[in-house]
């Protein structure tokens, strides 16, 4: 990894994207309301409907589906809130394809014309926000970046790029220093600079 590459990526993030103040709020929400599994299927809600809005256009997501799937795997959430990507082994690959089968399905479109369809970048979103220094995040053009596109099995693939993320953070961790972000969040400004924009 060039590390000065990356860091200009940050940088360009920072200066194009204005949507990082959704991010944030959904952030603060999620924080405030940590438990309460209502509330923070409201603030995940806030932030997909927007961050994802090429996806949600055609149709909304089941705000009490996702409550629920929230409050059945809560525990577990809880558990990975508290780690870092840095932790991740292959001990948590079954947990992990299991957490994003239960949220593919809970994200889905419900009405309208396309019912059904299901977006593991949605996927993504949500658990980066449940856990943000565990989960890294992607979009179509990342996961191509990366041989982890989702076309068919996304939960082996998430797994993947949870890898490859690991190896990545490992790597840049000791020349960059933003203790307002974690380094999963960095790395996503990074990835969504080159790969996603082509800013650098």
């Amino acid at each position: 990894m060039d590390i000065k590459e990356f860091i200009r990526g940050c940088h360009e993030f920072e200066k194009h994207e204005k949507r990082d103040a959704m991010y944030k709020m959904a952030t603060f929400i999620l924080s405030h309301f940590w438990g309460k599994h209502s509330e923070m299927a409201d603030g995940l809600g806030v932030l997909l409907l927007t961050w994802n809005q090429a996806f949600y256009r055609y149709g909304t997501l089941d705000f009490d589906k996702l409550e629920k799937c929230i409050a059945d795997n809560f525990s577990q959430i809880e558990s990975f809130r508290k780690r870092d990507i840095s932790s991740f082994s292959d001990a948590d690959k079954s947990d992990i394809k299991a957490l994003f089968l239960e949220f593919l399905e809970a994200l889905q479109i419900t009405v309208g014309k396309v019912s059904g369809r299901k977006s593991p970048v949605s996927v993504a979103k949500a658990l980066h926000l449940l856990a943000p220094n565990f989960f890294p995040l992607w979009d179509d053009k990342i996961a191509r970046a990366y041989k982890c596109y989702y076309s068919h099995n996304p939960d082996e693939k998430y797994v993947r790029f949870c890898e490859l993320t690991k190896a990545l953070a490992n790597e840049i961790r000791e020349n960059i220093s933003q203790p307002h972000k974690t380094i999963v969040k960095l790395i996503d400004e990074y990835n969504y600079s080159k790969y996603t924009k082509g800013w650098i």
